[in-house]
């Protein structure tokens, strides 16, 4: 297949070229050769390139710096996406867009399957959601895919950031009550790769397997790592940032399983090969 990636030189991004390279033709895109934001270049760069699918992982994902950039969230995270949608129906050819777990308000006790209502509390969530909303609206042939706390080799993420801080400081505080899935951007990539030979179309909850929150994954992070660091709870009200977050938002791949693919192995088997990598 002749698959367009934006977004390519992000954390996914890289690890979808890693995963797609040997078996696709891809044409790779970042914001400064395709702007998502340009209606008309979009439209004009998919019809020229023709793709037979299109991997969008370019996004706005500073969730704090959404709550003070709101324009420039719901451009790239709500516009963007529908410029993308656009040019996948005019050339018609399907969409897959990667979206998150904070398009729900964190108040289940329950793991979120892909039907339950939506109701994002911050504005990256609504902006991200505004680009699912566009999905729904324009195609018919598309995979949503929500995944969370997503960490990689290509960007910083929690885990670098974890043994990065553990350099200089023999103890740090760490939110213990938002639990979610981390998931590695390497098994969703691949993930990805299996569910484009489907036409399975629809919306898909895809994690590492597991849950648990941010306290104890910080904790998992030292253990492996051999770090000698005191890890001490506190709530998320205690730890003030601008952007409100989900407290519960562990997602159910229950579609994904549904369609017969196996589950993602366990986040704790993924942070230990990672952390092997960066070491």
């Amino acid at each position: 297949m002749k698959i367009l990636i934006t977004g390519s030189d992000g954390m996914l991004g890289h690890d979808l070229i890693e995963v797609l390279k040997d078996n696709h033709e891809l044409i790779l895109t970042n914001s400064k050769s395709l702007d998502i934001t340009d209606r008309n270049h979009v439209m004009d760069f998919i019809f020229e390139n023709k793709p037979d699918i299109v991997i969008n992982s370019a996004a706005y994902t500073n969730v704090d710096g959404c709550e003070e950039n709101q324009e420039t969230a719901f451009n790239v995270n709500g516009e963007g996406v529908r410029n993308l949608a656009l040019g996948c129906r005019n050339i018609d050819c399907p969409l897959v867009h990667i979206s998150t777990d904070y398009v729900f308000n964190g108040e289940s006790t329950v793991p979120w399957v892909e039907d339950d209502e939506v109701g994002p509390i911050s504005v990256y969530g609504k902006s991200k959601l505004k680009g699912e909303e566009a999905i729904l609206e324009i195609l018919d042939e598309f995979f949503i895919i929500r995944t969370a706390w997503l960490y990689g080799i290509n960007g910083g993420n929690f885990p670098k950031t974890m043994l990065e801080l553990a350099e200089n400081h023999s103890e740090i505080t760490v939110v213990y009550d938002e639990v979610g899935s981390p998931t590695y951007t390497l098994d969703l990539a691949k993930a990805i790769s299996q569910l484009i030979e489907t036409d399975y179309y629809g919306i898909y909850h895809i994690t590492n397997s597991g849950s648990c929150s941010w306290c104890e994954f910080a904790r998992y992070i030292f253990e492996t790592a051999q770090k000698d660091v005191k890890v001490i709870p506190v709530t998320a009200s205690e730890f003030a940032r601008p952007a409100p977050r989900p407290h519960y938002s562990v997602l159910a791949n229950k579609r994904w399983m549904d369609k017969g693919f196996k589950p993602l192995r366990n986040y704790k088997y993924a942070v230990k090969e990672y952390i092997e990598l960066i070491k």
